[in-house]
């Protein structure tokens, strides 16, 4: 991996983890980066091995791993499960695990207790939360307490049912407020903000106004990283996946098969065999 030319100096930093540190200097010197989901220990290490800096656990474990029609059902329990699973399963990724709907919406406080069981029990590097402007007083409070914070605007899951659906976010004068809230958030002393959802000009626009990083999801390419699902990248999705999405293997179509070779090998008697079987 250290010799690979295709990834960025922040992706091949090895003997250690990655930190916010580093995402900054990449962001300094333009280079981009990519994230990725990650909800358990093996699938979490296949991605830290690829050298993929960053790896968020982010509730949207509750539509990809636990069924949910939304991220709202997820608990603090569950991702803090998740979170750990990950945080073992790697050695140099910085881990950054999501604080899911009602867990810091109430004030710094409940923030700060809730960040602090990912920290301690989890030993995440980081934690994230939806929000702009209304959650300022959360971001300073974490942030003077020692917890690094990525910010999330535009289409944020936790407020779907404010949203009105999974829509775009940003058109008109909302791109204005977006702007304002992406440096309230920068100002609070977040470490980075995710775009979600929003036309490609307005990242790009928040994106050389913020000193610090940008993560884009469906954002266009002028975000300074980007992060999918992974189950969307790798193909396990069902159809139909979000129009940003790229598909990057057919895992769905490798599993389902695989799943068929097996159950026909069995009720053939095929399946084991005596290299299977102990004496």
């Amino acid at each position: 991996m250290a010799n690979d030319p295709v990834l960025p100096p922040v992706a091949r930093v090895s003997g250690r983890r990655i930190t916010i540190r580093d995402l900054q200097a990449a962001k300094d010197a333009g280079e981009r980066w990519a994230t990725l989901t990650a909800y358990d220990a093996l699938t979490a290490g296949v991605f830290d091995g690829a050298g993929i800096p960053v790896l968020l656990v982010g509730d949207s474990a509750g539509n990809v791993v636990l069924g949910h029609a939304t991220t709202l059902p997820v608990t603090v329990d569950e991702l803090v499960s998740m979170s750990a699973a990950v945080v073992r399963g790697t050695r140099r990724s910085l881990v950054v695990a999501d604080l899911p709907f009602g867990s810091y919406q109430a004030g710094p406080a409940q923030a700060l207790e809730t960040a602090a069981r990912f920290l301690k029990e989890a030993q995440v590097h980081a934690v994230k939360f939806e929000g702009g402007t209304q959650v300022v007083p959360q971001v300073h409070a974490l942030v003077e307490a020692g917890v690094p914070v990525m910010g999330h605007l535009g289409l944020t899951p936790q407020s779907v049912n404010q949203l009105g659906g999974f829509r775009v976010q940003g058109r008109g004068d909302d791109g204005e407020r977006l702007l304002d809230a992406a440096v309230a958030l920068e100002e609070a002393g977040a470490f980075a903000v995710v775009l979600e959802a929003v036309p490609a000009d307005l990242a790009e626009r928040v994106s050389k106004t913020l000193r610090i990083p940008t993560v884009g999801i469906g954002a266009g390419a002028g975000t300074d990283a980007q992060v999918l699902v992974w189950q969307d990248m790798a193909g396990l999705s069902p159809d139909p996946v979000p129009r940003f999405v790229k598909r990057y293997a057919d895992l769905r179509g490798v599993l389902d098969s695989a799943a068929r070779a097996y159950a026909a090998d069995v009720a053939s008697g095929s399946f084991p065999t005596v290299e299977q079987a102990y004496g």
